[in-house]
């Protein structure tokens, strides 16, 4: 029996608890999440992080072992880039810094072959399992089957947020609340009303066209504030943050030796 993918869950609804691998990036940090069974998928933060292929291909190879699917994050500016991350497995991608649905119309066509985009087909990836799966089955699988998320973040976004979520081929809006905070002029105030306004349209915009949105959530409290509004896909945590918490509980337990 075929397992439901992380997209087929996105779409049906479902929540989906996700982390992120960027700087402290290692197969054993996605392993090790995969094991405690807590989550449903992570993302690989290309934008911060800079991982390589090589890297992607490794993170994506642990996530496997334990059902975990991922996307990459990573800035909008080379479609070679977004053609790299799904040759090296991953299910899907995720611009940042999107400013306009013009901009975002441009990312999907990098994301997807012929007739809906202009994606550079080439089999010989992992996605395409080394060559061994016949063109035309490849290109309209990786068609149905890739997910392309985009994030909203800029002032732009915010501006043209429901004619993004109309796009056909993104499949999910995803709220980056620092950059957000940054946009709407109000840094580091993270439940302003125009930081709540904006997440407001979002969801507003995915009611309006059948599309799921997430976000970073950086407190039990924020989350909880996303799910009421309709967020399905949250990502508390990342490994510079688990390595941030385990230091704090270290200190906690061990406070006499500082």
């Amino acid at each position: 029996m075929t397992e439901t993918t992380f997209k087929q869950r996105l779409v049906a609804g479902e929540r989906l608890v996700t982390f992120a691998v960027s700087r402290m990036f290692h197969p054993n940090v996605v392993r090790y999440l995969g094991m405690s069974g807590d989550f449903d998928g992570f993302w690989i933060d290309v934008e911060h992080a800079g991982l390589t292929v090589h890297e992607i291909e490794q993170a994506v190879t642990a996530g496997k072992a334990y059902g975990l699917e991922a996307f990459v994050r990573l800035p909008p500016t080379s479609y070679a880039t977004v053609t790299q991350c799904f040759e090296s497995g991953a299910m899907g991608v995720m611009a940042a810094q999107i400013r306009s649905a013009d901009h975002a119309e441009e990312f999907v066509s990098w994301s997807k072959f012929s007739p809906r985009g202009r994606r550079g087909l080439n089999p010989l990836g992992v996605d395409g399992r080394f060559g061994s799966i016949p063109l035309a089955d490849f290109a309209a699988a990786a068609n149905e089957q890739t997910m392309v998320a985009v994030q909203i973040e800029t002032a732009g976004a915010v501006e043209e947020v429901d004619a993004i979520a109309a796009i056909d081929g993104v499949d999910m809006l995803f709220v980056g609340p620092s950059d957000l905070g940054q946009a709407l002029g109000v840094t580091g105030d993270l439940m302003h009303p125009r930081c709540l306004e904006a997440i407001d349209d979002v969801a507003a915009a995915c009611r309006t066209h059948g599309k799921a949105w997430g976000a970073v959530t950086p407190s039990p409290e924020y989350a909880s504030l996303l799910i009421e509004k309709g967020c399905t896909v949250i990502s508390p945590t990342n490994d510079v943050k688990l390595v941030t918490a385990g230091l704090g509980a270290v200190k906690e337990r061990f406070g006499a030796l500082w």
